[in-house]
């Protein structure tokens, strides 16, 4: 299993960035071509999503993004630190929910990147996000010469 790690600041020039790394490691790891565009635009949302928290609540470390490759899995997690209310706590209008930083436009960004990838995982918590997504891969075969 290889792990490439990228970790950059919470501004949105780094975005693209972040998604020409992306699609670069998704390619080498034997992602079809034709999901490398959903790949770019699922990673853009997810990093553009860490960035506007981070920067909602003045968060100034950086965003973390790490692409994973298995034997027949190519996973990106892109976390953030952010502070997210539990579910349990937005239904029940606590005090915590009041302090939930997620507006109408994450939620947005959420949608757009569960209709790119079907295996997608969020977690949040008071510490912060995590957003996993996984396509399936298959490495190129090895050359003998």
């Amino acid at each position: 299993m290889a792990t490439v790690e990228l970790r950059f600041s919470a501004l949105p020039e780094h975005v693209r960035t972040a998604r020409l790394v992306a699609a670069a490691v998704a390619r080498r790891a034997g992602v079809d071509e034709a999901v490398l565009d959903e790949v770019r635009l699922a990673v853009g949302e997810a990093c553009s999503r860490a960035v506007g928290l981070h920067q909602s609540v003045g968060i100034t470390a950086p965003v973390k993004v790490a692409l994973i490759e298995e034997e027949k899995l190519f996973s990106i997690e892109v976390g953030d630190e952010a502070p997210h209310a539990v579910p349990a706590e937005r239904v029940a209008g606590g005090a915590a929910a009041d302090a939930d930083v997620e507006t109408e436009e994450d939620e947005m960004g959420l949608a757009v990147i569960s209709g790119l990838v079907d295996d997608v995982e969020v977690t949040t918590g008071e510490n912060g996000g995590l957003i996993r997504m996984s396509w399936p891969a298959t490495p190129p075969p090895t050359v003998l010469i």
